[in-house]
């Protein structure tokens, strides 16, 4: 039942049903027979942070474990944050509607840089001190973990522990822990000092920093026995692994409202630009029989309409004949349609075609992401311009006319006639439409986005300078102007929210003095446009005397120091350096599936196999 301050407001809001909770699936427990409650926090809206996998997952294994309560906790859209605010009524749990500060654990999925001032502002909004210095006592545990936890630095100042890789084993020893810790009456910083004992655990306040009169890392020392190096860590078997069989299901429409079954983890591809790629190897696949299994526990426990095959490359997926074969058989008497994301253009089929569409004929897309050869082969990108235009063919012979091209802008040694390849690209692809369609009157729909390159941590290009404001939004006017094949929509992503993802990406710890006043002076969702405050941030910096283009717009030297080389994401910094060394001759490395490469993540799977 909604308290009756939170039922009074919620007519004042949009979406109401985003912060009501009692959603199909959702789990609550008796609060005397639970000793351990975590809060697991996304920081942004309810309709994303219902959207992502990863969320679901680990609520389902958090509340399988008897004695756990694992809650959901979103970020308030700021028109419900402003009526919380002026009724008193604190951040919650969705499940029981407790404050955060009930919390015992309260851990934060790091998604996306830009969500950082949410993080804070959730935080606050719950009654709990944002920094970590504050929080004395055991309980409140402020923990994080996801893509950007691959550069923990910017936001040492607020976690106080950062899980680094897989979730699944990592979350269940770091809770047994907690529990045990609890009953043995340890402070926090005795915990502390016993959680970085575990694998992939990394405790920030047990390291120490300093740098040289440049500003660059001059080294980091670990204390009171924490490793000096964190690797990830690592799920080996994706078969036996934890995997709910139930999802809860959102009251509102969200982003993606589907059930979802993973098909493997990793990339065999190795784009230079893919932080992912990188940091989610070695390749681990689920068969397909698990796959199986595990969709129709789903859709069964769920009722969704649409399920979808997830991973970094689907058509990798070396079962994925025979796993559309069956799923179909299943899906289809029931009504239910196939999603079968990241298809690359270079292994789209007509019998791949013919079998996504059976259910639902939905639109395409392929990531181009350059618009040169030469360029693609930079980034190690392993389509050709032939590929995509083969599966555009394929497409519009089978009466697709929806296709959507995702390229890049800013990319490293790119030149006009990179910028020029984008557009021959579109027009080929709205010429291919003319001469392979069955049905002209329908017309076509092409739809060309183009985001700015962000240098990431983990990559081979986390060497490289970002292009500065004035450079993107110059590009940016310059496609605008070539862009103007008929029937090619051209989409560009602001370029003010890419340099600020840059400057905290590659960012140390000391940019947390900037994100905390960032946040002081009124900073929050700003992913968002409507709320993101580009000089409020870049004032930040200058009071805090930082300088961000030393972050973002600097190219760095190969034997330099990231603050994120105590960080390990299983490949090995040599193996990144090669692979950037190669980016500069335009070499492409082949696919994992083809020849190794010699990232060295195999070592974590101790004689296991990568192969999909």
């Amino acid at each position: 039942m909604l308290d009756s301050k939170l039922e009074r407001i919620l007519s004042k809001v949009q979406k109401p049903a985003r912060y009501a909770g009692g959603e199909w699936g959702s789990v609550t427990k008796n609060k005397k027979d639970v000793d351990l409650r975590f809060a697991f926090c996304f920081p942004d809206v309810y309709e994303v942070g219902m959207s992502h996998l990863g969320s679901r997952i680990l609520y389902g294994l958090l509340n399988d474990q008897d004695g756990i309560w694992c809650e959901r906790v979103c970020a308030p859209w700021v028109d419900m944050e402003q009526q919380m605010r002026d009724a008193g009524i604190p951040l919650y749990g969705l499940e029981s509607g407790d404050p955060l500060s009930a919390f015992d654990i309260i851990g934060f999925t790091l998604q996306y840089e830009l969500s950082f001032s949410n993080i804070l502002n959730m935080l606050d909004l719950g009654g709990v001190p944002v920094l970590s210095s504050e929080r004395k006592e055991l309980k409140n545990l402020v923990v994080a973990g996801g893509p950007c936890a691959y550069n923990p630095e910017p936001l040492c100042g607020f976690i106080d522990l950062f899980m680094i890789g897989d979730g699944e084993e990592i979350m269940l020893e770091l809770t047994n822990l907690y529990r045990s810790a609890v009953k043995r009456s340890l402070s926090k910083h005795e915990f502390l000092v016993e959680a970085a004992q575990i694998t992939g655990i990394y405790v920030p306040a047990l390291y120490e920093v300093s740098y040289h009169e440049d500003g660059t890392i001059c080294k980091v020392e670990s204390c009171d026995g924490a490793p000096a190096f964190v690797q990830k860590r690592i799920v080996k078997d994706l078969n036996t692994m934890y995997y709910p069989d139930y999802f809860v299901v959102p009251s509102t429409d969200i982003v993606f409202d589907r059930a979802m079954v993973e098909l493997f983890r990793g990339c065999p591809r190795g784009c230079r630009f893919c932080q992912a790629g990188h940091t989610y190897r070695p390749l681990r696949k689920k068969s397909a029989e698990t796959v199986m299994q595990q969709a129709k526990k789903i859709l069964e426990n769920s009722g969704y309409e649409e399920i979808s095959l997830s991973s970094l490359s689907t058509s990798d997926y070396s079962e994925l004949s025979d796993l559309t074969e069956r799923m179909l058989n299943y899906c289809e008497p029931c009504h239910i349609s196939l999603s079968l994301p990241s298809l690359r253009a270079d292994s789209f089929s007509a019998e791949l075609m013919e079998r996504v569409q059976k259910v639902r004929k939905s639109g395409l897309t392929f990531a181009c992401e350059a618009g040169t050869q030469r360029l693609r082969n930079v980034i190690n990108k392993n389509i050709t311009e032939e590929d995509v235009l083969n599966a555009c063919e394929i497409a519009f012979r089978g009466g697709w006319n929806h296709v959507k091209l995702y390229f890049m802008i800013g990319l490293p040694t790119e030149t006009s006639e990179d910028l020029d390849g984008i557009a021959e690209i579109c027009k080929k692809v709205a010429y291919c439409w003319r001469m392979n369609t069955n049905n002209r009157a329908r017309g076509v729909k092409i739809t060309a986005s183009a985001s700015c390159f962000v240098p990431k941590p983990q990559t081979p290009f986390q060497w490289d300078a970002q292009d500065t404001l004035p450079v993107l939004q110059g590009k940016q006017d310059y496609m605008k102007r070539i862009m103007k094949t008929k029937n090619v929509t051209y989409n560009w992503h602001d370029a003010q929210t890419s340099v600020l993802e840059g400057i905290i990406a590659r960012g140390d710890r000391r940019q947390g003095r900037a994100i905390l006043l960032a946040w002081q002076r009124g900073c929050k969702f700003d992913g968002w446009e409507q709320h993101f405050q580009f000089d409020t941030w870049m004032q930040a910096f200058a009071d805090c005397g930082l300088d961000p283009m030393f972050y973002a717009a600097r190219p760095r030297p190969l034997d330099e120091i990231f603050p994120w080389d105590h960080i390990g994401c299983g490949t090995s910094k040599a193996y990144l350096a090669r692979e950037w060394q190669r980016s500069r001759h335009a070499e492409i490395t082949p696919d994992c599936m083809r020849q190794c490469a010699g990232c060295g993540c195999n070592a974590l799977l101790e004689g296991g196999t990568c192969c999909v």
